[in-house]
């Protein structure tokens, strides 16, 4: 018999029985689909911080113990071991491939990094100083009328080219936004690269001039995409999740999910790392702005120190620590003030008490921000960074959404404390 939750209402006495779930890992849950039914009362979870909003395959995180699993391997063996090509394969076909598997989702990603030539008219409809993730939004939203033959959902063969498809152009679409703030000619892609080197490759490279691949940049940029492929049911994979709900085609998803990353509470995170340095300006002024993250009373807050989900130290940020490290022993410019002024903040934060105790250690975001700066990547492209790493663990959680039996729209209910009944007055008789 399964384990179950009794429930007694003190108001009315009644009892019931609520089933508890137990998954691979993490805490169990009681299923409370009786709960109003029987009962009539709804829960109320300000942001869901409680609350199991589907069952998933995809991504485990631990956060008492600092620990992320895709699929059930360690980020860490995934990250020392693995590529971005085999993660995307691992995460979207829930097994790590065959060689002859990789190969063939490595050929399938390169046929599709191309993008519809009239997108470029649609480019043009933006400013020039339109930000990427604004464009990112309408260009993704706007895929489902060049790519219309693979929007039925219900179709398993529509649903696994939608994915591929957007996997394979977010880095083409990314790079032309890009391209289009800083008024020069879009590059196609060049499929012998890496995916991480392709899109370096469209950002950087002009047609004027041969570009050389920096082997560092690479690997230091396959390795964020991997750190950032997928991270549970966070704001953005949940807002694509509820989306696809509805029956919303694929790429409508994906661009909710962007609309979402681009919160600065989100995906906006090491761009603010970046922006709170320029702000403290130099390592002489690190004492000051030390002191006022410890005061309750000042609103100023170190960006990139600590996290909402790991109450120990971020496994990923463990892992591009020394990543970052060697990118600025390599790329990072000697006289960029910003990486000694990161570097010491860093030497500061898990030397001191305070943030030791509370365990604020440097997370992803912190790290991932200065390799960007390092590869010169600009501050307005980082979100853009994040997303391109996301699609995957995105189009992952939409087809395992689509392909569950008992899959319903998403609804979720209100604690409403608004105006009781009010009878229409008319405009004259108002006071």
């Amino acid at each position: 018999m399964p384990d179950r939750v009794t429930l007694t209402d003190s108001r009315s006495g009644k009892v019931i029985e609520l089933p508890l779930l137990h998954g691979t890992h993490g805490p169990p849950v009681f299923d409370m689909g009786r709960l109003y039914r029987e009962l009539g009362y709804f829960t109320y979870d300000p942001g869901f911080l409680s609350t199991a909003s589907c069952h998933s395959a995809v991504t485990f995180i631990d956060g008492e113990e600092g620990v992320l699993l895709y699929r059930g391997y360690p980020i860490e063996q995934l990250a020392e071991h693995s590529s971005f090509y085999e993660v995307a394969y691992l995460l979207m076909n829930e097994a790590l491939p065959t060689q002859a598997q990789l190969d063939n989702f490595t050929t399938l990603i390169s046929q599709h990094t191309m993008i519809n030539e009239s997108l470029k008219n649609f480019y043009r409809g933006f400013n020039h100083d339109a930000h990427p993730m604004a464009i990112m939004v309408g260009v993704v939203g706007s895929l489902s009328a060049f790519y219309h033959d693979s929007t039925d959902i219900h179709n398993p063969a529509h649903r696994e080219i939608a994915a591929l498809r957007m996997i394979a152009k977010m880095p083409t679409i990314a790079a032309a936004s890009y391209k289009h703030s800083i008024g020069e000619p879009f590059v196609y892609p060049r499929n012998s690269y890496s995916y991480a080197g392709n899109l370096l490759h469209m950002m950087f490279s002009v047609p004027s001039e041969e570009y050389e691949l920096d082997p560092v940049a690479e690997k230091a940029l396959d390795l964020i995409f991997v750190l950032h492929a997928d991270h549970e049911q966070n704001a953005s994979t949940s807002t694509v999740r509820l989306a696809g709900s509805s029956g919303a085609n694929p790429f409508a998803c994906i661009a909710s999910g962007i609309a979402a990353l681009w919160g600065p509470a989100h995906g906006g995170a090491n761009e603010a790392v970046l922006r709170m340095l320029e702000e403290i300006g130099d390592v002489s002024n690190i004492p000051t702005y030390i002191a006022r993250a410890k005061d309750k009373d000042d609103g100023f807050r170190l960006m990139g120190f600590g996290h909402r989900i790991y109450k120990n130290y971020d496994p990923r940020a463990r892992i591009i620590r020394n990543m970052c490290h060697e990118v600025l022993s390599e790329l990072g410019n000697e006289n960029d003030p910003l990486f000694e002024l990161a570097l010491r903040l860093e030497e500061v934060a898990l030397n001191d008490d305070y943030f030791v105790s509370r365990k604020l250690y440097p997370n992803v975001d912190f790290y991932s921000g200065l390799i960007y700066r390092a590869l010169g990547i600009p501050i307005n492209m980082y979100t853009v960074m994040f997303a391109i790493a996301r699609t995957v663990g995105w189009a992952a959680h939409w087809k395992e959404m689509i392909g569950e039996p008992q899959q319903r729209i998403g609804r979720p209910r209100q604690l409403y404390d608004g105006p009781a009944h009010r009878d229409y007055v008319a405009i004259e008789k108002r006071s």
